[in-house]
This record gives C-alpha cells, structure tokens and sequence, in this order.
C-alpha cells in the first residue's frame, strides 16, 4: 500500500512538473545529448575525403552563420529575457563547435578570429547580424520572429550547401544542424503563435515550412 501511494505521488509531481514547463523551456535534444568530445571523435572516424572549393566555402560560411545565429539569441535573450533564445543559444554553440571540429580536420583556418559577441569576417553576415538584432529589439514578437527567420534561412543555406556535398563527415555534420534547425523553427514558431502573430516562410517554400511546424519535435543525438 504504500508502495502504490508513493508511486502515485511520485506520477503526480510529475505531471505537474511537466505541465508547469512552458514552450520556450524546452531544450532540443541534440543539445542535451552532445558531447563535444564525442562529435569530434566521430567526425575523425569518418573518411577523410578530398574537399572541393564549394565544400570549403560552404563549411567557412556556417561556421559563422551558426554562430549569428548563437550571438542574435544571445542578445536577445538578454533584452527579452525569454528561455527560448537562451536554450536555443546553447544548441548554436554546438553547431558552430561541430563545424569547428571539419574545418581542423581538413586544416581549413578558422574565420572566427574573434568570438565576441556580434563580430563577424563575413561582411553580409556581420550586416545581417545586426539588421536582426535591430528587428529583434522592437517587440517580444518581432524577437522571436527574427528567431523564425534565422532558422528557416539556416534549414535553406544546409539544405542548398548538401547539394554540392559528398565527403561523409561533412554530410554528417550539416544533417545533424538540419535537424536541428528544424526542431529551433518549430520552437520559435510556437512562439510566434503565442504572440499571437504570424510568420510564412521567407526562404524555404511554405509547403517544406508547413511540414515542419505541424509535425512533432525529432529527438535523436548527435
């Protein structure tokens, strides 16, 4: 007997921890599996292959995109103080570390010479980065659907950089950060609707975003 009524306590609190988390509470699985170590280690595993220019400039290029993406969360979680650019801001310092980890591999140099916050060698991403942060600051909506806009560009860049990808570990790399930015959209996207505005997709086509917005969360690790 109290066995029973110390499990039912147990499915109780439980319940009411899970209910009590909000949306822009959750963490993407990805992050909370991640072992850097772990990632690294599996990209060494992998072959490596000869890389073409496109490969190269594709890999320079997302390795400070991810990071955008970390640095306007960042910012913006300090001016709106929502979890959901915090916990998102975690998952992007993944994703650029993982794009770290194939640019040493192939001893391509590092175009993050300087990891502060909001400074970038790419001039259009450095405009970007800043056209964002603008837009971000104007409203809790505006904020989050800046957030939309970063991943539904990222799942657009990954998707055409494939393309022009063979080398195992790279393919490996970009559909770990696809998934991922699929799982961000669906996040900042509840938001939006919880602000009650709207957001159409501005850089995949509206059927790929709707597909995404109403299927569930991926889980799996990296």
């Amino acid at each position: 007997m109290e066995k029973s009524l110390f499990k039912i306590t147990i499915f109780i609190a439980s319940f009411f921890w899970i209910s009590s988390c909000s949306k822009d509470q959750i963490v993407d699985p990805q992050t909370s599996s991640y072992n850097q170590a772990q990632v690294t280690q599996q990209i060494s595993n992998l072959p490596t292959e000869t890389i073409s220019e496109a490969e190269k400039s594709g890999l320079l290029y997302m390795r400070e995109e991810e990071k955008l993406a970390k640095d306007v969360y960042v910012t913006l979680y300090k001016k709106w103080n929502l979890n959901v650019f915090n916990n998102i801001s975690s998952s992007e310092e993944t994703h650029t570390s993982a794009v770290l980890s194939l640019l040493q591999k192939y001893n391509i140099p590092d175009p993050v010479v300087n990891n502060a916050v909001g400074v970038f060698e790419n001039v259009t991403l450095q405009k970007l980065y800043t056209d964002l942060v603008t837009q971000g600051s104007v409203s809790l909506l505006e904020g989050v659907k800046v957030g939309a806009t970063i991943e539904d560009l990222d799942i657009k860049d990954l998707e055409e950089y494939l393309k022009d990808v063979d080398n195992q570990d790279i393919t490996y790399v970009y559909q770990n950060l696809t998934k991922g930015s699929r799982n961000h959209l669906r996040s900042f996207y509840s938001q939006v609707l919880a602000q009650n505005g709207t957001y159409a997709a501005q850089f995949i086509t509206q059927s790929e975003f709707d597909a995404i917005v109403n299927s569930a969360r991926e889980t799996g690790s990296w």
